[in-house]
């Protein structure tokens, strides 16, 4: 997959040259590259950001170094994807989804928001990472490619997939690993008894439990 990102900060995606996405696009799976939108501004000292139409506090992208940007790009075959709050909301099954695409575009605000033109030009769908608001699109980019990246067959093993919070409607059960005791809390004698049947009964019942807690809404 391809995956390109307009902002107007690419030294915050310096994460993702590490772990299970650096070995992605080493592995030829992923091709993540960052665009930055100064480079598109003809104001000449790189602005991009101007007062908004009738009045309010902050500043706002303005549409021309966005929309210039995007036309630098192949953009057949693709979706553009702009992080707002007013968006659709991110789940796991969007993730999936997404996953299935060719190519993928993040368009990350900042300040006060973008020109609604820039939006509509990049035909981009909104969506939002959760109901608070950010300082810009970064981060929930960030989240974002992450969440879609590890759905991407090849990235990670798919059996790690299957049995992850959210893939059944769950929560993900209590994970355990050596020492035995630590601090006086010992392993559930279950998970030592090589039962694999137990196991995994009880490992259902801890899912339920813990959805059921700590989000009902999806219990």
């Amino acid at each position: 997959m391809r995956i390109d990102i307009l902002t107007l900060f690419p030294q915050m995606f310096n994460s993702l040259n590490f772990s299970v996405l650096k070995k992605a696009q080493d592995n030829k799976i992923l091709n993540i590259n960052l665009i930055n939108i100064r480079d598109f501004s003809k104001d000449i000292h790189k602005k991009c950001d101007d007062y908004p139409y009738g009045g309010g506090a902050g500043m706002v992208m303005m549409a021309q170094p966005i929309y210039d940007a995007f036309k630098s790009i192949n953009s057949t075959n693709c979706k553009v994807i702009f992080a707002s709050p007013r968006g659709k909301v991110f789940t796991q099954q969007m993730a999936k989804e997404l996953a299935k695409e060719e190519h993928l575009i993040f368009l990350c605000g900042h300040y006060e928001g973008v020109d609604e033109r820039a939006i509509e030009l990049l035909c981009a769908e909104e969506v939002s990472i959760g109901d608070y608001v950010l300082t810009g699109g970064e981060l929930p980019a960030m989240v974002m490619i992450d969440s879609i990246a590890r759905n991407i067959k090849g990235v990670i093993c798919e059996q790690s997939l299957k049995e992850e919070s959210f893939s059944n409607g769950l929560l993900e059960y209590p994970q355990y690993t050596r020492p035995e005791i630590f601090e006086g809390k010992k392993v559930p004698e279950i998970l030592l008894s090589g039962h694999h049947k137990n196991i995994e009964l009880w490992r259902q019942e801890q899912s339920k439990k813990i959805t059921k807690k700590n989000r009902p809404d999806l219990y």
